[in-house]
């Protein structure tokens, strides 16, 4: 169906649909990238039914391939909501902030700042999701040099350029061998093609996809030491968090409740055979059992969280979800699948695959998730599922999550960075991406060593 009239409209719906999402910003002010893409899913689906209809093909296929699609969705929605739930209540208990301050306040000359900062990304990232570990670490490099006010020099933003380049890398790297660092290694977990014991096999590769790049912009990275942090971020008037580096009353709770989650979501799927969801909702109201029960021994009754400290409030760390993020992936989702309803992820993946090789594919896949969400292209080949090894999956898995580095608009990580940090721009990361495309090749090479063919 692919080339009938709805089929075409279809593939027409959703470049534009895509074209405007990536122009959010250039659209409007305050314009959502989830807005297009999530119209386009509408009439997409609209057009499914339709095609089928004209077709005379019974309306169950349309009903039964979209609550399959909505499923797909459900399960990863779900799964990060709860992440970012925990991400966000790390935060208001100041766990990165404290990891901010102890950087800064430590006297490390700039360039053990772009070593230390690239470090942290590489390994929170596999925790935390990518985009998360960059717009801290962002945070943090961006503190060295006074927090992109005015006052920034030439030096200075080049300094916060490159970190920022060298933070994205290690972000996207950092988040290639686990499950949990990226959407399109959820997605592959879920979906059983790799195993929990099988992302670790990426962890050499990952590595050297980071330290490729991050050596040769060594030498670049001025000298000298940063100056020491102005004591105001805690002052009266300097906000309503406490950035102060001072850890709250039960952010080791938290972070023991947020482990504990992750080991549990794993025994979930690996050994009881549940979707890991299960897992991550279970370790949701565990957080909020404590947050009640914190309440409840510092109020004396009742429960409610104290209105002086509502860090543990899960609610209200829900409204700080990244939710034009989740939206916009409903609409990616829905949009592929109802592309794939048409037969184009067929007539792509078996082009691709078939005339190329898995290898072959995978490689160019990721090196195409630089200029197209690496989300989409995840689940179309999920979607069409083609018959590769797991050395291939993994394969996949790699380059797909690494490739967007890239370019800076090739990952979350680095579209989230692009106007927060002084200096780091599109331009900015174009300087370097013949030694990160170096990085990209050798840590393909690096994963044929380690893993095989």
């Amino acid at each position: 169906m692919t080339r009938t009239i709805h089929g075409v409209l279809a593939a027409v719906v959703f470049v534009v649909g895509y074209a405007a999402a990536v122009s959010e910003e250039r659209i409007g002010r305050g314009f959502k990238k989830s807005i297009p893409i999530t119209l386009a899913a509408g009439a997409i689906w609209l057009l499914v039914a339709l095609g089928y209809k004209d077709k005379g093909h019974a309306v169950e296929i349309v009903t039964g391939a979209a609550r399959h699609n909505l499923t797909e969705f459900v399960e990863v929605f779900l799964f990060l909501l709860v992440a970012m739930a925990f991400v966000n209540t790390m935060k208001k208990l100041n766990v990165f902030d404290a990891i901010r301050a102890w950087l800064v306040e430590s006297g490390f000359s700039y360039r053990a700042c772009f070593w230390i900062t690239g470090l942290i990304a590489f390994c929170l990232s596999p925790i935390a999701d990518n985009l998360t570990t960059a717009a801290l670490m962002g945070a943090v490099v961006s503190s060295l040099v006074g927090g992109g006010n005015g006052g920034a020099t030439k030096e200075d933003r080049e300094f916060v350029s490159t970190c920022c380049v060298n933070v994205v890398v290690a972000a996207n790297a950092g988040g290639a061998f686990s499950p949990f660092g990226d959407l399109t290694t959820l997605m592959v977990w879920q979906r059983g093609k790799l195993g929990l014991i099988d992302f670790p096999k990426l962890f050499a590769p990952a590595l050297v996809c980071w330290l490729v790049p991050a050596a040769a912009m060594h030498s670049k990275v001025r000298s000298g030491s940063p100056p020491k942090l102005a004591a105001s971020a805690s002052e009266p008037g300097g906000g309503d968090d406490d950035a102060s580096g001072e850890l709250k009353p039960g952010a080791f709770v938290v972070i023991g409740i947020f482990v504990g989650t992750v080991v549990t979501t794993a025994c979930f799927h690996s050994y009881a055979h549940l979707p890991p969801v299960l897992g991550m909702m279970t370790g949701l109201a565990v957080l909020n059992l404590y947050g009640w029960w914190k309440g409840r021994e510092e109020t004396g009754a009742g429960g409610a969280v104290p209105g002086a400290d509502r860090a543990l409030d899960i609610f209200k760390r829900l409204e700080q979800t990244e939710w034009d993020t989740l939206i916009f992936f409903f609409g990616i989702i829905s949009c592929v699948g109802g592309l794939g309803a048409f037969g184009f992820l067929r007539e792509i993946s078996d082009h691709l695959f078939g005339a190329y090789g898995a290898n072959a594919s995978c490689v160019y896949l990721g090196a195409l998730s630089a200029v197209l969400d690496n989300v989409p292209i995840m689940f179309s080949v999920l979607s069409t599922d083609p018959e590769m090894s797991s050395a291939q999956w993994l394969l996949l898995t790699l380059t797909v999550g690494v490739g967007g580095s890239l370019l800076s608009v090739g990952s979350a990580a680095g579209v989230g960075l692009m106007g927060a940090a002084p200096g780091y721009t599109f331009n900015s990361h174009l300087r370097w991406s013949g030694v990160v495309f170096v990085g990209y090749v050798a840590s393909i090479a690096t994963h044929f060593v380690v893993n095989g063919f």
